[in-house]
């Protein structure tokens, strides 16, 4: 669905060298050069800056980046109703991030799933970072992701608000009770990889008070929730995560919140998709159903 001179322009986004870009186009140079030249010339625009021999996207060439992405993302959904027009989308490639898929989203997909039994959905998990340049190279429709994201990149529907605490072992023993975040810098933190959204709500939360990860007494980095889970349940140090991660620990009391008076912290869950896509209202509908 997308003109071929649209391809070798993101192509060469990604790439920001028209060799590289011509090798994975399977082009000749000159052939991309004339592509990109063609665009410049039908819109009246520079798209790239070239500065000692090296380019980078021009204003013009970042927003026409955002919008070919789109059209590339809604190429294949368009396909699909092109071929039946009375049909509603019958396929979706939609990505969470793995605190979502693990803790959030089960039951309600469940729900979905069974309203809409002509659906073919394709659900993957990774990280916020992941997801998000997924979107951007059109391999996933939507995503919903808890970390931050670009609105200017993004349109999103709000899924909903957690709450990010502070937790450790129901067993742990402090000299004194923390009551505020410095007096937990001398405990080891559990974190997940860089990418990760509760990861980056915690990065940016440390840094609105000038703190960083690397203040606590040692940092021990999983990639996995389960994980931080169990060795938090092992007195292995302090984690911070969204409640609906801890809630099933916090139940049963193998795991207990550590209330600090100057870290109380909401984000929201939300669904994005590629800004100005042709199925936003598709989108929105089947954000505001999983909400139920």
């Amino acid at each position: 669905m997308l003109d071929y001179r649209f391809q070798t322009f993101l192509t060469v986004c990604e790439t920001l060298n028209y060799t590289r870009a011509a090798a994975k186009l399977g082009l000749t140079q000159p052939a991309v050069s004339r592509h990109i030249r063609s665009l410049e010339e039908e819109y009246g625009v520079p798209l790239f800056v070239h500065k000692n021999k090296r380019i980078s996207l021009s204003p013009a060439g970042t927003l026409l980046m955002r919008h070919a992405r789109t059209i590339r993302s809604d190429g294949e959904l368009l396909r699909q109703q092109l071929k039946d027009t009375d049909a509603q989308v019958r396929e979706l490639r939609m990505g969470t991030t793995k605190t979502i898929a693990d803790f959030v989203i089960g039951r309600p997909m469940v729900r979905f799933l069974r309203r809409n039994p002509e659906l073919s959905l394709h659900l993957s998990a990774a990280n916020t970072t992941e997801l998000l340049e997924r979107i951007r190279q059109g391999t996933l429709d939507v995503a919903l992701v808890e970390g931050h994201f670009d609105s200017r990149e993004f349109d999103s529907c709000r899924y909903s608000t957690e709450d990010f605490i502070a937790v450790t072992s129901a067993k742990h023993a402090f000299a004194h009770e923390p009551l505020k975040l410095r007096e937990v810098l001398n405990e080891p933190l559990l974190i997940r990889e860089p990418g990760s959204g509760t990861r980056d709500i915690l990065e940016k939360n440390l840094a609105a008070a000038e703190l960083n990860i690397g203040d606590f007494s040692r940092c021990v980095e999983i990639g996995s929730m389960h994980i931080i889970l169990q060795l938090l349940e092992a007195d292995m140090g302090i984690s911070f995560m969204y409640r609906a991660a801890a809630a099933e620990a916090l139940s049963r009391g193998s795991l207990r919140e550590l209330r600090l008076r100057d870290f109380r912290v909401r984000h929201d869950f939300s669904f994005v998709w590629n800004k100005g896509s042709l199925f936003a209202d598709t989108f929105r509908e089947i954000c505001l159903e999983l909400r139920g």
